[in-house]
């Protein structure tokens, strides 16, 4: 993606948190061709270094400058783990966009091989029947062992932290992660 879009984008993605403010929808004027691809993301509000809301998807379901705008207000608003974002902390939010490529599975034979195939720095989703999470990549800088980082998937999940051990299915992604 060149610099100009990635700058569109978090622009569209602090102008759609903004309008939530004045009681409105924001809605860009004029959309370059590729932006309107079918594509996916996750938003990332982060204030003063710390998590402050975190939204996305993993499956591409609608023009990606829609998919930014839509998880931007997310995750200022529909975060769970957070109150939703004040005017007071708008200003000093900084917006992080991940936009994500197509998952592949991750063929392992069992949890030892697992250790061996997965790699520092690629996005993982963990699926054990009804249960599933995903850690972006850039996790891996606060959680850098292997072994810790799929035991808080599987926590994630709403699992006990050795279901890692227990044969899921695991999927992995990379992103490109520009930010304000």
């Amino acid at each position: 993606m060149n610099e100009k879009n990635k700058k569109l984008l978090l622009n569209y993605a602090r102008k759609s948190i903004k309008s939530v403010f004045n009681g409105e929808s924001f809605v860009p004027d004029k959309i370059p061709s590729d932006l309107k691809s079918i594509g996916c993301c996750f938003v990332t509000l982060n204030l003063d270094g710390e998590l402050r809301g975190c939204i996305g998807n993993l499956e591409p379901f609608e023009p990606l400058y829609k998919n930014v705008i839509n998880n931007a207000v997310n995750a200022a608003f529909k975060d769970s783990r957070f109150k939703p974002l004040s005017r007071s902390e708008f200003n000093k939010i900084k917006i992080e966009i991940s936009v994500i490529s197509s998952a592949v599975p991750l063929i392992y034979d069992d949890y030892n091989d697992l250790l061996n195939k997965l790699r520092i720095g690629q996005g993982v989703i963990f699926k054990k029947g009804f249960y599933q999470s995903t850690f972006l990549p850039q996790v891996w800088e606060m959680i850098p062992d292997k072994i810790e980082f799929l035991k808080n998937l599987s926590l994630k999940a709403g699992l006990h932290g050795d279901a890692w051990r227990d044969d899921p299915d695991i999927f992995v992604y990379g992103v490109e992660k520009f930010s304000e």
